[in-house]
């Protein structure tokens, strides 16, 4: 693994089998949906994409997250859908969503175009269990499941 230096003081991770091909164009960081990736030219050309060379039809999923991790074993070919399927909610779970004003949480999960309302919960840790079990019935390799802390992690965060 190597690093490629990029704009704004970021860097990106690439396979050192692609390091000496890929650093030899100017790279820069560019944030896109709260994400940075690399990118170059214009119109622009994502590092991800050509490292995967990805159909037009396709994407590239990053299976950790991070738009900067661009080695192979990170990357995927995918179609919109399931490089949607990796995105967080803002409750911090996936899928888990907080009303404020009845103090519960609710879990959905979106397949095929439709809300699947999973249930509500009292505590978020349990919505987002109820949200990884469909995810991995709808969605199998795909599915982006929550990372639920153990009940002393819970507490520890709490304190």
């Amino acid at each position: 693994m190597k690093e490629i230096l990029l704009t704004q003081s970021k860097v990106t991770l690439v396979d050192d089998e692609d390091y000496n091909w890929l650093s030899k164009h100017k790279w820069c960081a560019a944030k896109s949906q709260g994400r940075w990736t690399a990118v170059r030219g214009k119109p622009l050309i994502r590092m991800h994409s050509v490292i995967m060379n990805t159909p037009s039809n396709l994407e590239v999923d990053h299976k950790d997250g991070n738009g900067l991790n661009n080695q192979k074993y990170n990357l995927r070919n995918c179609t919109r859908t399931q490089n949607m399927q990796n995105m967080k909610g803002f409750s911090g779970y996936k899928g888990v969503s907080y009303i404020k004003r009845d103090k519960y949480y609710i879990s959905n999960i979106k397949y095929k175009g439709k809300l699947i309302y999973l249930g509500c919960f009292k505590v978020a840790e349990e919505a987002a269990k109820v949200y990884n079990i469909a995810a991995t019935k709808y969605f199998g390799e795909f599915a982006c499941l929550n990372i639920i802390p153990g009940k002393e992690e819970i507490n520890e965060a709490n304190q």
